[in-house]
């Protein structure tokens, strides 16, 4: 991991210094369940380094967020989701606040299971 800000929540998951149950990881990234999840299966994926939101997003990390949405669908199926066409899963990413981002840490919901959902 190149960056991370000690006061990130999301940044001491990935260090280990706050338990989570992981979905996976490599070398870049970190997949683990919502501690509030909205559907039955509710992950999300991070990068290790930490990149505020999509805004701050650069052309170096094209390589990385594209490795993340072509993963997302193995582990939604891995984490219980059903396959498409008749199940499927969302993908969300909340920039700011009027975009609904909470912790400023880029993260990807990966969201499915049978509906109705709590949320979204």
């Amino acid at each position: 991991m190149s960056a991370s800000d000690p006061s990130c929540i999301f940044c001491k998951i990935v260090e280990g210094k706050i338990p989570s149950r992981k979905v996976y990881e490599d070398d870049e990234m970190l997949a683990f369940h919502d501690i509030n999840p909205w559907a039955p299966v509710h992950f999300l994926m991070v990068p290790k380094e930490h990149i505020a939101s999509m805004a701050q997003v650069e052309d170096r990390h094209q390589a990385l967020l594209g490795r993340m949405m072509a993963l997302a669908p193995r582990l939604a199926l891995q984490e219980g989701c059903r396959p498409y066409p008749q199940g499927g899963f969302r993908i969300v990413t909340n920039t700011g606040a009027e975009g609904g981002q909470e912790v400023q840490h880029l993260h990807v919901h990966v969201m499915g299971g049978p509906r109705p959902w709590a949320k979204g």
